[in-house]
């Protein structure tokens, strides 16, 4: 019976160890550039194998750029002198299966603002700060900005920075910033998700997987202690059995006495 669940264990340990979900990391973290400035593109498992580690070789960054045009890199992409018509666009990881992540537009510039915002989806009730950075400062103007949703003024910092506390849904759209003095950044779309069903749960919802290996784990040990019970219950009933009968016995002879 155990040799049974230890090999069920190991088939759900194979099959909860499957592949793994993969993101497309920007180093720096920003989506938006200035023309000649240096960054990478990389897919990164979030989830590392327990049996194995293995390179993401079948992983590659694809770049559609904004005429259209689909180019392919490795793992990591690395971008030293960007330019406006050759490195703006979609950027996303692939396999030769077709699995796919999350898509994220990167945006270079020959303009000089640039607008940080976050490049991943951000979940519904998270602050968020946007920020306004100028290529080149030249008078303390250049610390007020305007900051735009869907091109309409929504706020004004005036240290270059505006921070939306606990976005919604509606809260979605294209944001653009202005310092005074330096012109408009390109727009970059925000996204925002839903929160799991399960965040106000204290502890992380166990998967179908892990809930049927520790039913496999624990049913060996749960029979035989069904098992046990039984035997001693039988016991019992035996010793009050057998009690009884000499306590019968015993009268008889007393009565024949």
């Amino acid at each position: 019976m155990e040799v049974a669940a230890l090999s069920l264990l190991l088939l759900l340990n194979s099959l909860d160890s499957g592949s793994a979900r993969v993101s497309l990391t920007i180093t720096p973290r920003r989506s938006q550039f200035f023309k000649y400035e240096s960054f990478s593109v990389s897919c990164e498992e979030e989830e590392q194998r327990e049996e194995e580690e293995e390179e993401l070789t079948g992983w590659r960054v694809v770049k559609r750029m904004e005429d259209g045009e689909v180019k392919w890199c490795s793992n990591l992409c690395s971008i030293f002198t960007a330019f406006p018509a050759t490195d703006s666009g979609a950027y996303w990881c692939e396999t030769g299966l077709g699995e796919t992540s999350d898509t994220i537009n990167i945006t270079v510039t020959g303009g000089s603002v640039v607008l940080e915002s976050p490049v991943l989806p951000v979940m519904e009730g998270d602050d968020v700060t946007l920020s306004c950075r100028p290529r080149v400062q030249t008078s303390t103007c250049d610390l007020t900005a305007d900051f735009y949703k869907d091109g309409l003024l929504i706020g004004t910092g005036s240290t270059g920075n505006m921070t939306l506390y606990g976005v919604y849904a509606s809260d979605e759209g294209l944001y653009s910033c202005e310092v005074c003095g330096s012109g408009l950044s390109p727009q970059s779309w925000l996204s925002v998700r839903e929160p799991p069903e399960d965040q106000e749960d204290p502890g992380p919802r166990p998967s179908v997987f892990m809930l049927v290996r520790h039913l496999v784990v624990a049913a060996p040990y749960l029979i035989s202690t069904i098992l046990l019970g039984f035997i001693y219950r039988d016991r019992a009933r035996e010793q009050r059995v057998s009690k009884s009968r000499r306590t019968c016995d015993n009268v008889r002879m007393e009565m024949g006495a």
